[in-house]
């Protein structure tokens, strides 16, 4: 039995969770997720919890069985708290802003960057504009965000400039030795 799989997902107070044949609908007070699950992975709600089980041991539905718990877990955490993701952006000039429905950014390249933000996801500049938080309810998308976000300018070995994740560490390279001696 797969150890992450047969553990119960406790529902918390103001989410519905509804099964129709292999999907599981989500819905609390952040909004509306669908989770499809794998053929052979069956689930039931009782007492607050909802426990998934497996129709058989064959390997690729035991594989499933924990990926499909997990997935579940993150529909019912993101619509009752919901997830998020934050980027530093380190650099001489290097900033960014909400305007509208996108984020300009302009790190250091000849052009600004406009990024236009996905339905489903918000985007936070603090007042130093060197801090972004992407927020949204589901978390396979606000982590997408954030890649694509940091893609923009990675950060660079020698002097980390870029944009980073904040809990992200940069290892810089020394450079020329050559030039100080």
């Amino acid at each position: 039995m797969s150890r992450i799989g047969k553990k119960p997902i406790e529902i918390p107070q103001g989410v519905e969770i509804k099964i129709d044949g292999n999907v599981v609908h989500v819905k609390g007070p952040k909004g509306t997720l669908d989770v499809s699950l794998m053929a052979g992975i069956t689930g039931e709600v009782a007492d607050g919890n909802l426990t998934l089980g497996r129709a058989d041991d064959e390997n690729r539905t035991r594989a499933f069985h924990g990926l499909a718990r997990s997935l579940v877990f993150n529909a019912v955490t993101g619509v009752s708290t919901g997830w998020s993701k934050s980027l530093d952006i380190i650099g001489i000039g290097y900033r960014a802003e909400v305007q509208g429905s996108a984020v300009v950014f302009n790190l250091g390249y000849s052009h600004p960057i406009n990024y236009e933000i996905p339905k489903g996801i918000s985007i936070d500049v603090d007042g130093k504009a060197n801090r972004v938080t992407v927020h949204g309810i589901d978390r396979q998308q606000v982590g997408q965000v954030a890649a694509e976000i940091r893609r923009l300018r990675p950060p660079e070995p020698y002097k980390g400039k870029g944009v980073r994740y904040a809990d992200e560490r940069v290892r810089t390279k020394a450079g020329k030795q050559g030039a100080t001696a």
